[in-house]
């Protein structure tokens, strides 16, 4: 990409006050030698990890006890293990403000507004602590919730914090079995769940749901439903084991708040993989780990502090709602919107950022693009004065969507792309607030990532696409995968590709700016919008109908974002019309998610398969975009690929 110019640089001021500047100089004196620019940083936080980690630490102020040791078996992936004898509780850290002024602003769709100041977020805190520790909810316990992005999520998850139990979430509009293939997994002693949500203007029942979930997870001793339509107790009434989260509360006065402090390792948060190749994987993350990466990553590349009023468009189902209530820890208002982007128009985040003074805008490249399409240019309808940084992630943004944001949103404002994942329930690559900003690019290596690109071969590789890699161990690495003994999943997932190298399963490649392009995923995952999708589980709905004998389904790369296109081989006789259309459609809305839904649904009279069985996404994906397709001879019908080439329904 031939450029003359960047599109945005940060002014001599804005460096100057960069608390990433300010970092810089600690580094340079604990280091013993200059380090001038990003480059010389991020080299010494991955030549000396250790200084840099307990630098990190020193700097956000992290409450806990450090221990003497900073790392041990750094050289090994998976193994290495960071602030071993560290003590630290993930609550306290993003509970340490008090007092009046606002910790949470929400707003759900047009229809709900409410606020809750520091103090009354720890009262509520303190309040869920005495009704989870009554349930006999204990340090290592898991409490799931299926919910919105509401204040009640973010207290519940610091109460189970608190304990030293373990949170794991999803939102309401999975289906009952996509709630069941991740928290049956985990054996969860509480469930939480709205009575209902809005979306688009319309209200969501989810009672059924909750009631089929409860029937079919024994381990959950207790469920409370949150009141956001109103219907709390009824919906709580007409279901065993469920009880009104107010009513259960009632009991329990504000007291002062226990924080069980355990060591840095200890697991904090259970997210999913996608189900790509069977039911989602369950990503144990530590409390350490996270609290450690989020804090360098907002502190230092997202600049944010006491006092910012920080943002990011998310549910409960991905790790950016994770990232986002982190960002209590340094201070920041947490401002949460739940539902429609779009209800009732294409302005809804843009009057939430105007009255709210939003500081740091994140949302998806799904979005910005979305708001390009639609003709929308927020820069001369609405005073953005107060938005310092917009951020992007999800799936890449095009090179049109970084000129839009500075043609049509804000002219002057740091636009951070950033990429990671659940994986690592974080980043990889991400906004540097020193350096200028460059169309198509994200700015740089997360500091303390020891990122690279590579090659089949495992060479290092400039300016062409290869594998993104991280060739040294970092804090927010998995603890494990739960239900995984001897981890033979946990290294089959990161490590069998690189010996004792984490492949992350994107493309990427270099720039001359020491920037890095994504180029999407280069395994199974579908990625619609920017949220990641698993084929497994739309193949669990449609192999259920009798209409159909199998499916295969890719990402099919499409007007600059992933569409997700069905292929269907149908039983006997069966015609794919629009009436069979519409109710596979329906059977994987319902039963997965609105997300998970095809935009293209094609019949095949045969699908390729490995000679050990296993359909071959990934052969199928390289056909449809005009890719030579690898190891073709470990297939059992080659031939069957031909089907797939040039179909006239994906032109369209």
């Amino acid at each position: 990409m031939n450029q003359t110019a960047p599109l945005w640089s940060p002014s001599a001021e804005e460096i100057a006050a960069s608390p990433m500047t300010a970092f810089m100089a600690l580094a340079a004196k604990a280091s013993g030698k200059p380090i001038a620019d990003y480059e010389a940083l991020h080299a010494w936080s991955i030549d000396d990890r250790e200084a840099f980690w307990s630098l990190v630490w020193d700097y956000c102020d992290v409450i806990g006890e450090r221990g003497e040791r900073t790392l041990i078996d750094g050289d090994m992936m998976p193994g290495a293990r960071f602030f071993p004898d560290a003590k630290l509780n993930f609550a306290e850290n993003l509970l340490r403000k008090t007092g009046g002024s606002d910790a949470l602003v929400f707003r759900g769709e047009d229809k709900v507004e409410r606020r809750l100041s520091w103090d009354e977020l720890r009262a509520l805190v303190s309040r869920l602590q005495q009704l989870f520790r009554a349930h006999g909810v204990k340090a290592g316990d898991r409490v799931a919730a299926m919910m919105p992005n509401m204040p009640e999520t973010i207290a519940c998850m610091l109460a189970t914090a608190s304990i030293g139990a373990i949170w794991s979430s999803c939102s309401p509009d999975f289906g009952e079995q996509g709630v069941l293939d991740r928290f049956g997994q985990i054996e969860p002693v509480l469930f939480i769940a709205p009575d209902g949500y809005w979306y688009a203007g319309k209200r969501i029942d989810v009672s059924a749901k909750i009631a089929a979930v409860l029937e079919k997870m024994p381990s959950v001793k207790a469920a409370f439903v949150v009141d956001y339509l109103g219907t709390a107790n009824d919906v709580a009434g007409g279901i065993a084991k469920a009880e009104a989260l107010d009513t259960a509360l009632a009991p329990f006065a504000p007291a002062s708040l226990q924080f069980e402090r355990q060591a840095f390792d200890h697991p904090l948060y259970i997210l999913f993989s996608s189900g790509t190749t069977g039911i989602p994987k369950c990503i144990v993350h530590s409390a350490g780990g996270a609290l450690l990466q989020h804090v360098k990553e907002q502190r230092l590349h997202a600049g944010i502090g006491d006092g910012d009023r920080f943002f990011y468009f998310t549910t409960c189902g991905w790790m950016m709602w994770n990232w986002l209530v982190s960002g209590l820890a340094s201070g920041a208002t947490l401002l949460l919107y739940d539902g429609s982007p779009f209800y009732p128009n294409g302005n809804a985040i843009f009057d939430f950022a105007q009255a709210e003074k939003m500081t740091y805008f994140g949302t998806s490249a799904k979005f910005i693009d979305s708001v390009r399409k639609e003709g929308l240019r927020p820069i001369e309808t609405h005073d953005l004065s107060s938005v310092r940084v917009i951020s992007s992630t999800g799936s890449p943004l095009a090179p049109e969507c970084f000129r839009f944001v500075y043609d049509g949103i804000k002219k002057d404002v740091h636009l951070a792309s950033i990429s990671g994942g659940t994986d690592i329930v974080s980043c990889f690559v991400l906004g540097v607030p020193i350096k200028p900003v460059w169309v198509g690019e994200i700015q740089g290596a997360g500091l303390g990532m020891a990122v690279d690109v590579w090659d089949d071969s495992g060479n290092p590789v400039r300016g062409e696409k290869g594998e993104l890699v991280c060739t040294r161990a970092f804090p927010c690495m998995p603890v494990k995968f739960w239900a995984d003994p001897d981890g033979s999943k946990y290294k089959a997932a990161y490590f069998d590709r690189f010996d004792n190298v984490w492949c992350h399963g994107d493309f990427a490649e270099w720039t001359e700016h020491g920037g890095l392009i994504i180029h999407g995923r280069s395994d199974a995952t579908l990625n619609p919008g920017g949220v990641r999708i698993g084929t497994a589980e739309i193949y669990n709905q449609v192999e259920q109908m009798e209409e159909i004998l199998e499916a295969l389904c890719i990402g099919q790369t499409w007007d600059d974002d992933v569409r997700v296109v069905l292929f269907v081989r149908l039983a006997e006789g069966v015609v794919l019309d629009e009436a069979l259309e519409k109710k596979i459609r329906t059977k994987i809305r319902t039963g997965a998610s609105p997300r998970h839904v095809p935009a293209r649904i094609v019949p095949v009279d045969d699908i390729p398969r490995t000679k050990s069985g296993k359909i071959t996404e990934l052969a199928v994906r390289d056909v449809v975009h005009g890719r030579p397709v690898k190891n073709k001879e470990a297939l059992a019908n080659p031939e069957a690929l031909e089907l797939y080439r040039d179909i006239a329904a994906l032109q369209s």
